[in-house]
């Protein structure tokens, strides 16, 4: 039901109705709800489940060949899939819940994994030295926000690659 709610939204943004949900996933409304009990509910559970599978990829990343590679990667396709993640987020707020309070636990595990693989993708020179995780989540923040505005594929490309690019390790020396 989650993976059919995560197309629907994704499709046609966080106003797509329950019953739109339960249709894509091929149930009655009443199963939807049973499950979450009002639409909030629903979308808690898939920011949720967004946060689970970047700390999850960013663990598997951990041992990668490349940590800089695997490091780059990781926060390209984590601004990739942003919009719904950010438009979902948004509701949830506007709808009085606290994000971050209803995601503590996906957050900490989240900050583990991707504290890790900075570490390591520093410690090969990959990235800044004097990158933080708290600037690396602002910037994260910022080039989700700056990938709306792209008006192509190529153009958000483009802008993703600009902002990341300054959290690489300088080559000169």
């Amino acid at each position: 039901m989650l993976e059919a709610a995560e197309v629907v939204f994704a499709a046609k943004g966080v106003s797509a109705s329950t019953e739109d949900v339960a249709r894509a996933a091929g149930v009655g409304v009443g199963t939807v709800f049973r499950h979450f009990p009002t639409k909030e509910a629903l979308l808690e559970a898939l920011y949720r489940g967004r946060l689970q599978r970047m700390a999850e990829a960013a663990r598997a990343t951990a041992d990668a060949e490349d940590p800089g590679e695997a490091f780059f990667s990781l926060l390209a396709d984590a601004v990739e899939h942003s919009a719904t993640k950010i438009a979902v987020a948004d509701a949830l707020t506007k709808a009085g819940v606290d994000v971050h309070r209803a995601s503590a636990e996906e957050s900490r595990e989240l900050t583990e994994a991707l504290t890790a693989l900075l570490l390591r993708a520093q410690r090969v020179g990959a990235v800044r030295p004097d990158l933080a995780l708290p600037d690396l989540m602002a910037v994260l923040v910022g080039a989700s926000r700056a990938a709306e505005h792209a008006t192509s594929a190529e153009s958000r490309s483009r802008v993703v690659g600009l902002i990341l690019g300054g959290l690489r390790a300088s080559r000169s020396g």
